[in-house]
Parts: C-alpha cells; sequence; structure tokens
C-alpha cells in the first residue's frame, strides 16, 4: 500500500515492530493500513556466524535496537503519538533462547539456520517419524527446530543447558522485559516445532524427548489478546504508550502473508529475502479433515482461528548475493543485466542451490551446493541465471504441495527485498510456475504491516484480510519458456538424487 503522510493518516494507528534477521524496525501504519511516511526507524545488526554452522543472535543486543526503533518512531509521530491504538510484533520464527532464572538470557538466540544440532536429526526423528511429528505440531524433525536444538544443546553444552530455566524465543523475552509477562503468541510457538496444533498446548512427548519440562516453557496465548501494561520505567519513557494493548508477536511468515493480503485459500504469499517461501493462510475448519499437510509441506499457526501451510527454503538471496559477490564483485545489478539477455535454460548447467543446507522440500541439512555442466565457456551471467532458475524450481515443487490446499483459481503475490529487488528473478519464478505473481510495491513492509493490521484487527479498527493496492507489477509466464524449464526441473531431480550418496556417506 502507498505511504501517506502522518497528517493524513486516518486513526487508530498502530505502531509495528518487525524484529529480522538483518534488522529491527518500527515503524506506523494507520486504520486503513497504509503505512505513514517518514515514521520507519531501522536498524541493522549482523548474526554471528562460523564453519560449525552456528548462526547466533545476541538478544540483549536485539532487545536494545527494539527499544531505540520505538523511541525513533515515536519521536517521528510527533503530535500524533496521542492517536496510537495498539501496538503489533512480528519476530523471526524458531529462534531458541534461554533465560536464567533472573530473566536475562542465559545463552544467545540460537537461529533456525544454525545447524550443529543436525548430527541429532536422525536419532530423534527415529523416535518421532515424520508420521508423528508433522500430525502432532506440523513439524518434522529438522535442525531449524527447537527438539533438535535442544537435544544437542543439553548434550554439547550441560552447563549452559543447567543455567537455563525458561526456553523462549527471542521476542517473549522483549516483551517480558517491557510488561514483566512470560508469555507467547501460538503463532510463535506454533514455530518451535514443540506445540500440539489441535490442543494449542505443549506438546508433552516431544517436549520430554528434548530434555526440558513444560513448566520451563511460556504460556500460550492467542494474538489477539492484550499483554500487561508496560512497566514503569518503560511507560515514563513511553508515556504515549502506557496503557496502549500491546500484542505479543506474531511469527514473521504469517505477517508477511497478512501484510501481502494473503489470507484465505485463495491466495499464496511468495517471500524471497535471505531465505525463501511459499504460504497460505487458511481457516482452522478447512484443515479439520486432513492428519498431515500434502507433500513436504510444514503447518504453524497465526492464531487459534487461522493455519499457516507452508514450505520454506533455506536458499534464497542469500545464494544469489553470494554468486554476485564471487563472480561480480557485488555488482548485483551488472550481472542481472547480463542474464537478462540469456535464453531459459540455455547455459547448460544443473544447480542444487544449497549452500545453507535445504529444509522444503528436501529437508536435508548436509545437502550442500552443487553445479554440473560447467564448460571454459560458462560465464558468471550463465551461473547466476542458472541459479535463479534452481531457486525457482525449488519454489515450484511447494507450489505443487501447496495446490492441494488453495482454489485453483488462486493469487500469487510475491514480497521481500530480494525478489522485488529482480524482476527476472519474479519473471522466471512465473514461468517455471505457470502463474501470473503480481509484486507487491518495494518500499512495502510486508511483515511489519501483517504485524499492524493484526493489530487494527484485534482492537476492532478494520478486518484482518483486505485487498492490497500496493500491486505494481503483475508477471504473466510465457507458454514458450515451459519445455526448457521442465527439462531443467528434471535434471535438478536426478542430480539431487544422484548426490545423495555423497551428502550421507555411509
Amino acid at each position: 500500500m502507498p505511504a501517506i503522510a502522518l497528517r493524513a493518516a486516518v486513526s487508530p494507528l498502530a505502531l509495528a515492530i518487525d524484529i529480522g534477521s538483518s534488522s529491527v524496525r518500527c515503524l506506523a501504519y494507520d486504520a486503513r493500513g497504509h503505512q505513514v511516511a517518514d515514521s520507519e526507524t531501522q536498524i541493522e545488526h549482523t548474526l554471528r556466524t562460523d564453519r560449525s554452522g552456528a548462526s547466533e543472535a545476541d538478544p540483549c543486543h536485539l532487545f536494545e535496537l527494539t527499544v531505540l526503533c520505538v523511541d525513533g518512531t515515536l519521536d517521528k509521530l510527533g503530535g500524533r503519538t496521542d492517536a496510537i491504538g495498539g501496538v503489533g510484533m512480528s519476530c523471526f520464527w524458531h529462534g531458541l533462547l534461554g533465560l536464567g532464572k533472573d530473566g536475562e538470557p542465559a545463552t544467545p538466540v540460537f537461529m533456525w539456520a544454525d545447524k550443529r544440532s543436525g548430527p541429532y536429526v536422525p536419532a530423534l526423528a527415529a523416535e518421532f517419524p515424520p508420521s508423528v511429528a508433522i500430525a502432532a505440531t506440523g513439524c518434522r524433525i529438522h535442525s531449524s527446530y527447537w527438539p533438535a536444538k535442544l537435544r544437542w544443546l543439553r548434550e554439547a553444552n550441560p552447563s549452559m543447558f543447567a543455567r537455563v530455566a525458561h526456553w523462549v524465543s527471542l521476542p517473549d523475552y522483549v516483551t517480558l522485559r517491557l510488561t514483566g509477562e512470560l508469555v507467547t503468541s501460538s503463532s510463535m510457538a506454533s514455530g518451535t516445532g514443540l506445540l500440539d496444533l489441535e490442543t494449542v498446548a505443549w506438546y508433552g512427548p516431544l517436549v520430554e524427548a528434548a530434555g526440558i519440562h513444560e513448566d520451563q516453557l511460556p504460556m500460550v496465548c492467542d494474538r489477539a489478546q492484550a499483554l500487561p501494561r508496560l512497566q514503569s520505567d518503560y511507560a515514563a519513557r513511553w508515556p504515549a504508550l502506557d496503557g496502549i494493548p500491546w500484542f505479543a508477536a506474531i511469527g514473521d511468515g504469517a505477517a508477511a502473508n497478512v501484510g501481502s493480503g494473503c489470507v484465505g485459500a485463495d491466495r499464496i504469499a511468495l517471500t524471497v529475502g535471505t531465505s525463501g517461501a511459499m504460504r497460505t493462510i487458511v481457516p482452522e475448519q478447512s484443515m479439520a479433515d486432513r492428519e498431515t499437510p500434502p507433500g513436504q509441506l510444514w503447518v504453524y499457526r497465526l492464531d487459534r482461528d487461522h493455519r499457516v501451510v507452508g514450505g520454506a527454503l533455506s536458499n534464497g538471496g542469500n545464494v544469489a548475493g553470494w554468486i554476485a559477490e564471487r563472480f561480480a564483485g557485488g555488482n548485483f545489478e551488472r550481472l542481472t543485466a547480463e542474464a537478462e539477455r540469456l535464453a531459459p535454460d540455455s547455459h547448460g548447467l544443473t544447480v542444487l542451490p544449497f549452500l545453507a543446507g535445504e529444509r522444503s522440500p528436501s529437508w536435508d541439512d548436509a545437502a550442500t551446493g552443487t553445479v554440473t555442466g560447467l564448460k571454459l565457456a560458462t560465464s558468471p551471467a550463465d551461473v547466476f541465471r542458472a541459479t535463479l532458475e534452481a531457486t525457482a524450481y525449488r519454489f515450484a515443487a511447494i507450489h505443487d504441495d501447496l495446490r492441494a490446499i488453495v482454489s485453483p483459481d488462486h493469487e500469487i503475490h510475491a514480497n521481500g527485498a530480494a525478489a522485488l529487488a529482480s524482476p527476472l528473478w519474479i519473471q522466471i519464478m512465473a514461468d517455471v510456475l505457470g502463474r501470473r505473481i503480481d509484486a507487491l510495491d518495494a518500499e512495502a513492509e510486508a511483515s511489519a504491516c501483517g504485524a499492524a493490521i493484526c493489530a487494527l484487527e484485534a482492537i476492532g479498527a478494520r478486518p484482518l484480510r483486505t485487498d492490497r493496492d500496493g500491486i505494481l507489477r503483475s508477471y504473466t509466464p510465457d507458454p514458450a519458456t515451459r519445455d526448457a524449464y521442465a527439462r531443467g526441473r528434471d535434471r535438478q531431480r536426478a542430480l539431487e538424487a544422484a548426490m545423495l550418496p555423497f551428502n550421507h556417506p555411509e
């Protein structure tokens, strides 16, 4: 949706806080879901990663960035802070944080991309095979989720493990500091791999298998349940927010769907940032007759009335950026321009873009990046285009499974910085999927917008679903590319199967 001037914003306003894996931002939206121009405060941060597979964030630093972002946006709103009617939050899913008895961090935040728990997955998956784990929690056993991380940490660092009194998501720590309440939303809890989707309570067998107790986990609330008032020091810092309904964070993927207008089985959100995902949000009753999601999908929650069904790639903009950095000195635009001049699948390359392992659809932590078909004549543009096409093939596999959930005439809305910065990439995905893709305004922050819309809906100011008016361009599939891309997908499937013995030696 287009940004509007502060003076034209319709009350009530919603303050949206979005804690991402590379930045924290705060901005305001009006009652119609329009972003208030010049209200955004954004501060970047960097994860700690190393060759061991670690991917960690500093929870105290992220909390301080959150506070500073709220400071900045409130200052930008000036005299209209009295129009704020609610505060919504979104945050990356799957992050695991341990708190000590004093409520302060006893561990870093272990991000979804932290693969050190990978060796613990096979034994745990033998105890809870997909037919059991997915049926109960909507998630399979994988290093992204908490069960494997907890088992790894218990054995790899027992002293750190023993210091933890509560296991939480990062935004749970934020709201604990701000309100004194240790609580998590059903949305954030559903991304842990420990929530029983039916009862919306912690799933005892996996909690026990992970080596913790249910009383070490936060109370689960619905996203529309307001948190307690701000504690005195923050009420004094932000008097405009004292007594204003503040809501527990929802998962960033669910928020992106809401912010993209993708609520309902007739719409899919396609997000490409560092990683990638395709998701649909469907009413609870529509999943009543399904014991498990189709194919390799997962199921999380937006709230008690809506489930989020989809798949997530570990590799998206991170791989495209990696290639641009190493093959073109970081000049993404030049490499894209050269790749645009190439015909579909004309490079003779087959790529497995698994530089960060893989989640959907293969769920293989050990998968690695592979390129075949290289020749002396192969150019950086060949490799780049082949990688964009290869990533589109992975999205197509998720889309194949999602078609069992969504309406036959469904729409696909694209969001995310990596996708929106590359019209070529979106066109390739439209061609590979064989469906029109509507790209949102690159300036629109889908996750932040979704958090704001959820807060506004919770206070009765607007409905959850709305038609987005921020679609700037539609990409129509070119039928002439169908056969070339079908051949490319077939080669990728064959190469992935051939690589299995190398990634999993006996």
